[in-house]
């Protein structure tokens, strides 16, 4: 009997096996139970994680970009000193002599700082799916080559001027710089292009390994094949050249037009042809969906990815769960930014508030996750569908408060590295007419990144924004605060919503300075209140001339205070806590801030950008 078992249970563990090895097939037939298989990232895989790390890349900060630039070109300087030395002491042998070449260039990987061609090859993938602008891309490959160029010219000064070579080894020095000078200017873009495609095959291998030692393997016998093949790095000839120009053997211009140049092109396109045709067009049709996390339709407009910021977007964001670059359309879109869903229900109550007073009125909902900045190569589709799927699941009460409004709802998550600069981004992509924005210590958008200058930004709305300091919102007193102007009239439209959806007593308030001026303010008040559709609302006119004062002492008796912006940029100040209305900020009720969208043409954008003013 118990031998009878044991046969039966042999039976059905060799079942298990066959099933297990059917299922475990790729679709191409291989087998993907043995360890080779297994330990392969496929090339959509690749794709995705050299995808993650190009969206740090291209996301990442001017400064930042440039000072870990500078960093990787005082690197390579170690490089041209291990060469120099190993020459010098070995007679000149090519092989011997180059052994110790790579060492900077592993420096610069492990280290994470930015080279030119290792670093600057991600964001082609971005650039290629329309992810990404040309001008971005354009611009992180300008600040880093500058970086690495600062920091080779303070490596070469070192060299030329620290007495850290011996007088033998200058010489040498003084000779392999000397080459390529000497190189006749096809040959040396030839020679480039091939280390382009080198560098280009680092960065996907790179991406490829699954562990530290594998990187290393391939970093080190990559970059040995340069100096053992004669070929040439923009970074190092760079290097090369400025060291002869500090020892006063050949001229900057003449360095940069016969050596450099040359050597820049090389490289590029060598780097650029290997990732567009070998490693891009090798992934499967599905890649921009592997790479973008089910974000298939969200790319930038052919004018976009040519232009960038000037007429648009620059970049899309890491992760969007929102269908497509629109949601259904109606009349009057409201985009409510979260930061936190779960003290953020009041907010969407709101929104969805005003939108029930507007005809066919959509509110959307975006829940916006601020990424990390540091660098990370393991991160992966599994990783972000699991903060995805947190987001999905801390939006229910959202979506619940939404549920009790007579109004078109949807929800989406975005992850971005860039809080601040984001809420813009998800306006233009939503199509925004209003967006209604928490304010206060817990919104990440507080102290968030930003890309472009925090005040280009908020001078350059795409709609109209609300901000809400909410403090248990109530919005049965309303205390309207009006001196005229655009920002006035939304906070008047806003009001009338609230009166006609939910029966709010409206008061306004005017400030003059001094008794004189109260008939005059009276009249302009009246007058005011006719031409919004708020008659009906309680009229009171201050003669302090104190604004601030005046607006304390009216909104004790109020749940909900509306100021407008006197100045273009509300957003920005309130980002760097530079609002100077200290009253507003101890008031006990909810205050709401109201700014209306800018008037600017990409044209006018484009000359206020080159005239560094917003």
């Amino acid at each position: 009997m118990a031998e009878g078992d044991g046969r039966r249970d042999e039976a059905a563990t060799e079942a298990a096996e066959t099933l297990r090895e059917a299922v475990e097939r790729s679709r191409s037939g291989a087998p993907a139970a043995g360890r080779v298989v297994r330990d392969r990232f496929s090339a959509d895989e690749v794709f995705q994680r050299i995808v993650a790390a190009a969206d740090e890349e291209i996301t990442a900060g001017s400064r930042e970009l440039f000072f870990s630039g500078l960093a990787a070109g005082f690197a390579i300087t170690i490089t041209f000193l291990l060469y120099v030395s190993l020459t010098n002491s070995t007679g000149g042998d090519p092989v011997l002599s180059a052994l110790l070449y790579p060492l900077g260039f592993i420096y610069i990987i492990i280290g994470g700082y930015q080279l030119y061609t290792e670093n600057t090859l991600p964001p082609v993938a971005l650039t290629l799916e329309r992810i990404a602008s040309i001008p971005a891309l354009l611009r992180n490959w300008i600040v880093v080559l500058a970086g690495n160029f600062t920091g080779g010219t303070l490596g070469a000064a070192a060299l030329a001027w620290g007495g850290v070579l011996s007088a033998d080894e200058a010489t040498v020095a003084a000779d392999l710089a000397s080459k390529g000078i000497e190189t006749a200017g096809p040959v040396l873009f030839a020679k480039a292009a091939f280390a382009g495609l080198i560098v280009a095959g680092v960065v996907w291998v790179e991406y490829a390994a699954r562990d530290t030692i594998s990187r290393l393997v391939v970093v080190y016998f990559a970059f040995l094949s340069i100096p053992i093949g004669g070929l040439f790095h923009v970074v190092v000839s760079y290097t090369e050249m400025i060291y002869l120009v500090l020892l006063g053997e050949l001229g900057v211009l003449l360095g940069l037009r016969a050596f450099v140049v040359p050597v820049l092109l090389g490289n590029t396109l060598g780097g650029v042809v290997l990732v567009t045709v070998v490693n891009y067009f090798q992934t499967t049709e599905d890649r921009l969906e592997s790479a973008r996390f089910e974000g298939a339709n969200r790319q930038l407009s052919v004018r976009e990815w040519l232009f960038g910021g000037f007429v648009g977007r620059s970049y899309v964001p890491l992760i969007d769960t929102g269908e497509g670059r629109a949601v259904e359309r109606g009349p009057y879109r409201i985009v409510v930014p979260i930061a936190n869903p779960r003290t953020e229900t009041d907010l969407v109550d709101f929104a969805c508030t005003l939108a029930a007073g507007i005809d066919d009125a959509v509110v959307h909902a975006v829940h916006i996750v601020q990424l990390p900045t540091t660098r990370y190569q393991g991160y992966g589709a599994g990783q972000s569908q699991r903060i995805v799927d947190e987001s999905e699941a801390q939006m229910a009460d959202i979506r619940a408060v939404a549920e009790t409004h007579d109004v078109a709802f949807k929800s989406s998550t975005v992850l971005s590295h860039r809080s601040f600069e984001e809420l813009f981004n998800v306006a233009r992509r939503r199509e925004a007419d209003l967006v209604v924005l928490g304010w206060g210590e817990d919104r990440v958008w507080g102290a968030g990144r930003a890309d472009r200058p925090v005040d280009e930004l908020a001078a350059d709305l795409p709609c109209d924004f609300l901000v809400l300091r909410d403090r248990d919102l109530d919005t049965s007193e309303l205390l309207l605060a009006t001196e005229g102007g655009p920002e006035a009239e939304l906070n008047a439209e806003v009001a009338r919503t609230l009166q006609e959806v939910d029966g709010s007593d409206v008061s306004l308030l005017h400030v003059v300075d001094g008794p004189g001026q109260r008939d005059a303010g009276e009249r302009f008040l009246q007058n005011w209140a006719d031409e919004h559709g708020l008659e009906d609302a309680v009229a009171v006119v201050d003669d302090s001339g104190d604004v601030e004062k005046a607006i304390a002492r009216e909104a004790a008796d109020h749940t909900l205070l509306m100021v407008g912006a006197t100045e273009r940029g509300l957003l920005s100040r309130l980002h760097r806590e530079s609002l100077h209305m200290d009253t507003i900020q101890d008031l006990e009720c909810s205050v709401l801030f109201a700014e209306r969208a800018s008037e600017r043409g990409p044209i006018r954008r484009a000359v206020s950008r080159l005239l560094g003013r917003s």
